[in-house]
């Protein structure tokens, strides 16, 4: 697997944001709902990879800087076919490295919190995040799961 950093103008890239896009709004009310759009992941605070076995994609995940020592994992997905084969956990480890080569100190997240979510939240689990209160921008929200990591 090569986790690379994506420019997001390739439509196998594109179509996995749009998927994302599409099942956060299937899964959450539009006002819980914090994934960004294509406009929203080519913003300078953030730093897009997305992950391939040759010309096969396979998932993608992103990591917006709040602050010097402290990024927000955004935009974790594994294409359907491809689930359950540790493409997340790689993503995730490749983004946590990333983190702390950069000095953070600390890496936050926010999931949604209905059981659609939960092989997600056991994932953040499993790397060592532990739940906590909204950061940055966000409010306490009953869809919403916060997570955060001491790196």
């Amino acid at each position: 697997m090569e986790i690379r950093i994506d420019d997001l103008t390739g439509t196998k890239v594109q179509d996995l944001i749009k998927e994302h896009l599409q099942g956060m709004f299937e899964h959450s009310p539009p006002e819980s709902v914090h994934a960004l759009d294509l406009s929203g992941l080519k913003k300078p605070d953030i730093t897009f990879w997305s992950a391939w076995e040759q010309d096969v994609l396979l998932g993608c995940g992103a990591l917006k800087e709040l602050d010097p020592e402290h990024g927000e994992l955004k935009s974790m997905r594994t294409v359907v076919q491809h689930l359950r084969k540790g493409v997340g956990r790689n993503i995730l480890e490749h983004i946590i490295a990333v983190a702390k080569e950069r000095g953070y100190r600390r890496l936050s997240l926010e999931t949604g919190s209905m059981e659609a979510f939960e092989p997600a939240r056991r994932m953040y689990e499993n790397a060592g995040f532990r739940y906590c209160g909204p950061f940055g921008s966000y409010a306490e929200d009953p869809n919403s799961a916060f997570m955060t990591m001491e790196l």
